[in-house]
């Protein structure tokens, strides 16, 4: 299993990185404020436009270092990845499958049932820990709702109707997620999703979420040898890893969306720590993604035994051990693939 070593958050936004030796130099201005050693690095995120020297992506692709950039609000915009992983038949039958609807439907239902799963689960948890203070009858009723859907897409045969019931059980799950919100609910309100840009709190605490996530899942599907820009839900889009946002669907509502909680019922992130553009976006600022990043960081060293693997890992282990996964069912070493059920 891979090791899971530090992440490097660069969060100023203009600054711009250096290979010297077998470190990395930051750099504000052409002046060094920073040189940290690469040995145990397993990824870079910079956020900002500044950029990197070729010399140190090179060293990044080489050395397996991951080297992803963002823009100062978190969306993603480039990842430098070095040579393919693994051997050219597993990429070739990842090809295939995703030429063919109902080959590519049978694994996309699993990690769809996966998430739809999970979000039942983050609403089963709050009937059991918060019953007095959460609307209880709803919150059933949309558990009853997802279990329905469940039932349906294991008897789904084709993407455009797995698409329709993803899309109705997020519906259901969202329309409870502000009152998974247990402290400062006059300045943190949910109503629907807004992606590009977002325009509420929440909804930039999750875009931010998700592209962090969509990063590291990609890295994954690369390290055991797919292709994350070839999906099975997600169609093919020029710059689009629609494999890593296939396989991040079930993991959101574990990894991203009750992050985005704990964050808000801790009073780890407040409302003065965003900022709100003349278009109506809404961002963090640098001083609260230095905090958000950090919890990110603490969460993926926290342990769980995998409830497939029944192996103790981190959290940030969780994506390579589902690429594994789907790996094995790829090369024929498995019927199906297993997504990621938390209980």
């Amino acid at each position: 299993m891979r090791k899971l070593l530090n992440t490097l958050f660069i969060t100023q936004e203009n600054t711009y990185l250096t290979l010297k030796g077998e470190t990395v130099v930051i750099l504000v201005e052409q002046e060094k404020i920073g040189q940290i050693p690469l040995l145990n690095l397993e990824g870079i995120c910079t956020f900002g436009y500044a950029g990197a020297s070729p010399k140190l992506m090179a060293y990044c692709a080489e050395k397996d270092i991951n080297l992803t950039f963002f823009t100062p609000t978190g969306r993603f915009l480039a990842r430098v990845t070095g040579k393919s992983q693994g051997n050219v038949l597993l990429r070739k039958v990842q090809y295939r499958i995703s030429d063919d609807e109902l080959e590519s439907t049978k694994i996309a239902k699993n990690m769809i049932f996966g998430k739809i799963s999970n979000q039942r689960w983050q609403l089963e948890r709050a009937i059991r820990d918060h019953p007095m203070r959460i609307d209880h009858m709803k919150f059933k009723k949309t558990s009853l709702y997802l279990k329905l859907v469940l039932e349906n897409i294991l008897q789904c045969n084709n993407l455009e109707s797995l698409r329709g019931y993803e899309g109705q059980a997020a519906s259901m799950y969202f329309s409870c997620f502000n009152d998974l919100l247990l402290q400062q609910d006059d300045d943190f309100a949910f109503t629907t999703r807004s992606r590009r840009p977002p325009l509420d709190r929440i909804n930039a605490l999750l875009s931010f979420s998700y592209s962090l996530l969509s990063s590291e899942v990609g890295a994954a599907l690369e390290n055991v040898g797919l292709d994350a820009y070839v999906g099975f839900l997600h169609r093919d889009r020029p710059g689009r890893m629609s494999l890593a946002l296939d396989m991040m669907e079930e993991l959101r509502p574990l990894l991203a969306d009750r992050f985005v909680i704990s964050l808000i019922n801790r009073k780890e992130i407040k409302a003065n720590d965003f900022l709100i553009k003349e278009n109506g976006a809404v961002s963090l600022t640098e001083e609260a993604r230095k905090i958000f990043l950090k919890k990110w960081q603490q969460k993926k060293m926290e342990s769980l035994t995998h409830p497939r693997l029944k192996e103790k890992i981190n959290w940030g282990l969780v994506p390579h051990a589902q690429a594994l996964l789907l790996a094995r069912h790829l090369r024929g070493d498995s019927e199906e693939y297993p997504p990621f059920l938390w209980k």
